[in-house]
């Protein structure tokens, strides 16, 4: 199976990654990021910059720029040293580039994200289609999913971990679906 966690602070998607140590038998991970898409950027060009414009969204537990867990990745593929130098760097100047041995490493991760209008319209087509409502962060992940088959092609199971209640959202998922709240 791949998995997609919806994320900003990369615990849940480092804790599937740590089940996959373990022996779960996860081919790809799914970095699933809002319009504060640091994690994105991060896995897909090894540069992590947090001097960025930050957003609130509609997602907010995804409404992050530093991504405190990551650091736990960081280590257990680069070792703690090299973590230490890359924290210090990002404190000093707000961003750090990893060495490209470290970036080959992270290759079974893929990142996506979604921004506002996608994530509202990810609720509406869901809700419109599979009769089935979501919050506005497992829209963000259901669409990730979307993006990540679309370009690689790869149909595998994916385990999408739905982290929140559309109630919990109301106004957002309402505004989604076209219903007063």
């Amino acid at each position: 199976v791949n998995v997609c966690v919806p994320t900003g602070n990369f615990g849940n998607i480092f804790a599937a990654y740590i089940a996959k140590l373990m022996g779960l038998p996860v081919g790809r991970f799914i970095v699933a990021s809002n319009s504060n898409n640091v994690l994105t950027d991060f896995v897909n060009t090894g540069v992590y910059d947090r001097t960025r414009e930050f957003y609130k969204t509609i997602s907010p537990s995804m409404d992050i720029l530093i991504s405190s867990n990551l650091e736990r990745l960081l280590s257990i593929l680069g070792g703690a040293e090299m973590t230490s130098d890359l924290m210090c760097e990002l404190k000093q100047n707000g961003k750090y580039k990893i060495p490209d041995s470290l970036l080959a490493k992270i290759r079974e991760f893929s990142a996506y994200y979604m921004d506002e209008s996608e994530t509202k319209s990810t609720i509406h087509d869901v809700f419109e289609n599979e009769k089935y409502l979501i919050d506005p962060h497992t829209a963000v992940g259901y669409g990730a999913v979307k993006k990540y088959r679309c370009e690689s092609g790869d149909n595998t199971p994916v385990i999408l971990a739905s982290t929140a209640s559309p109630y919990k959202f109301a106004a957002a998922v309402s505004d989604a679906i076209g219903i007063e709240q």
